[in-house]
């Protein structure tokens, strides 16, 4: 009863954020930045200004799928924030721009988490079959591999966190800093930013739950036993 009552918990954690996430963003996408940037634009700009003129700007369609790509040198930004004017497209541009900073200074917690992320990978995808069969063959050193395996998931995520905050941190220095958004449009941004964050903070809360139900199938299984 407990394990479901966790699933339900994650599942509503992260399902809140996801809709605070594009409730924010969206009702700050008509506000439009006084001095007309595109978020593209200030990409480049805070690319260049950073002496990271080989790293390029690209579109690529989806909504909200904006990312930096380290192995391709190139900035994504999504086909809602692309050409946008709004607060919430500056916003997310910088963010994005503040992860290529990170990567081109050595920032520890991005080097840690780049680090980790073929065990990441290979744990998301075997943790799961890992763990049923040592339910199916009751043999508890199965159980707890499956066990560790979920675990590196949550490590990851908890490294992300760090990385995630730093780069809206920059990203909003950046903005004032260049007076590319005026302070009553900082405000906004930030409010854009900090709701994207907490995704990621409902991403870890969701894993962690998830881990504490394994534990206590596991804890169960042997109680039975």
């Amino acid at each position: 009863m407990i394990g479901y009552a966790l699933i339900i918990i994650g599942f509503l954690i992260c399902t809140i954020a996801s809709i605070n996430v594009n409730a924010t963003f969206n009702r700050y996408k008509d506000v439009n930045n006084y001095r007309g940037f595109t978020a593209s634009q200030v990409a480049r700009q805070i690319l260049n200004s950073n002496g990271l003129h080989h790293i390029s700007v690209e579109r690529v369609s989806g909504n909200l799928t904006d990312h930096y790509d380290p192995r391709a040198n190139v900035v994504r930004l999504s086909d809602s924030v692309y050409d946008s004017t709004s607060v919430s497209a500056i916003g997310v541009a910088a963010h994005e721009c503040g992860h290529a900073v990170q990567h081109s200074e050595g920032y520890v917690p991005m080097q840690i988490r780049r680090a980790i992320i073929p065990v990441t990978q290979f744990g998301s995808y075997a943790w799961y079959i890992v763990f049923i069969l040592g339910l199916v063959m009751s043999f508890n050193p199965l159980i707890y591999a499956g066990i560790i395996l979920f675990s590196a998931i949550v490590v990851f995520q908890f490294v992300t966190l760090p990385v995630e905050f730093n780069a809206s941190s920059r990203a909003l220095k950046t903005l004032e800093a260049y007076h590319i958004l005026e302070t009553d449009e900082l405000k906004k941004s930030k409010k854009v930013l900090t709701a994207a964050a907490m995704t990621y903070v409902a991403a870890l809360a969701n894993s962690i739950l998830q881990l504490f139900r394994l534990l206590l199938i596991a804890s169960s299984k042997n109680r039975r036993e």
